[in-house]
């Protein structure tokens, strides 16, 4: 017989440490990288996309996961999805064919007033400030 001497609380900090390594090694990428996206905009004090309610001027960070020329009522609009680890938004620049800077893989903090647009949610002509990718691109 043999004595055990961690206590109920070393046993649960040593089980949640082993929980949170389990659940790192048994997710997917994406959801890997959805919680850095969460933790990033988190760190940087914006809103989480998922919390942003219609009519509301917010400040959201996330990363481009596409860029598309989409006109609007035949004016040309650069359009890209901003994702943030909680939703996807998306950013509209109307009469214009494209930024300098604006691609996938991108990340940026947008400021504007939230609409809704085919039933999802939209910032028209935004503030932006391109961000590091952390990968060496800048």
């Amino acid at each position: 017989m043999s004595a055990d001497f961690s206590s109920d609380d070393d046993r649960r900090q040593g089980g949640g440490r082993l929980r949170r390594m389990f659940t790192r090694l048994t997710s997917t990428q994406e959801e890997l990288n959805a919680a850095e996206e969460r933790e990033d905009a988190q760190v940087v004090g914006c809103t989480p996309i998922a919390r942003c309610d219609d009519r509301e001027l917010v400040t959201v960070t996330g990363t481009l996961r596409a860029v598309t020329l989409r006109p609007r009522a035949g004016v040309p609009a650069l359009e890209a999805e901003l994702f943030d680890g909680t939703d996807a938004l998306d950013v509209v620049w109307l009469g214009r064919r494209s930024i300098t800077g604006i691609e996938p893989g991108r990340k940026l903090i947008a400021h504007g007033r939230i609409g809704h647009a085919r039933g999802r949610r939209v910032l028209f002509n935004p503030r932006y400030e391109l961000r590091p990718t952390g990968h060496g691109s800048e």
